[in-house]
């Protein structure tokens, strides 16, 4: 079973439709015992870092993602607020589990925010990332990136390089929205699934 975090930030609809599509089986909720139950955790968000700290603080979830072990995906906001902090609101904390300041892309060269399709570069042999190519297209929509550092396995280039996908201990986010990627980010989605189910046999 995989849980989404429902915590009001959340493209909840457009995730359950892609586990839906592979058959997987998941509840949402905002509940620690029901997250604690789960198998594995996809933390997915849309919108602005500061309310939806405030959401999760409000059911506890900050302190239950910052400890649990379980395998857990974050997606965009989702993968941003694993992050220590973000500039954006005028400086936002994080839950700070992996090292990083999220920085505003400068408009003055590029449109912000960056959205649209586009492909990542393979920094480090993982499966989440591995025989994706340069006709791996997914969708991104954000104003704020995350930087490059020893935990990035992909980057992405928007005006600059940034963390396309991230890995730390259980943690992965991904910048981009696989939910909303087609078979491209049905693939990735399924390999967090077979990692999940990898974790139960190893674990």
């Amino acid at each position: 079973m995989i849980a989404i975090i429902n915590y009001e930030a959340g493209n909840l609809a457009s995730v359950s439709n892609a586990l839906n599509r592979l058959d997987v089986p998941y509840t949402i909720t905002n509940k620690t015992n029901e997250l604690e139950a789960a198998e594995g955790i996809i933390f997915p968000g849309v919108g602005h870092a500061k309310p939806a700290m405030e959401a999760l603080r409000k059911n506890g979830l900050d302190t239950w993602i910052q400890q649990t072990t379980k395998p857990l995906l974050g997606i965009c906001l989702g993968m941003q607020l694993l992050y220590e902090s973000s500039d954006e609101g005028g400086g936002t904390k994080g839950l700070g589990l992996i090292p990083g300041q999220l920085k505003k892309f400068d408009n003055s060269s590029q449109k912000v925010p960056h959205m649209g399709w586009n492909t990542f570069t393979e920094t480090a042999d993982h499966p989440l990332v591995s025989d994706f190519n340069s006709n791996s297209y997914f969708y991104y929509v954000h104003s704020y990136y995350a930087p490059v550092n020893e935990y990035t396995i992909a980057t992405c280039n928007y005006s600059t390089d940034f963390t396309s996908v991230v890995y730390k201990d259980n943690l992965m986010g991904v910048q981009f929205h696989p939910e909303k990627s087609g078979k491209i980010g049905a693939q990735l989605l399924q390999r967090f699934i077979d990692h999940v189910e990898n974790q139960k046999v190893t674990g």
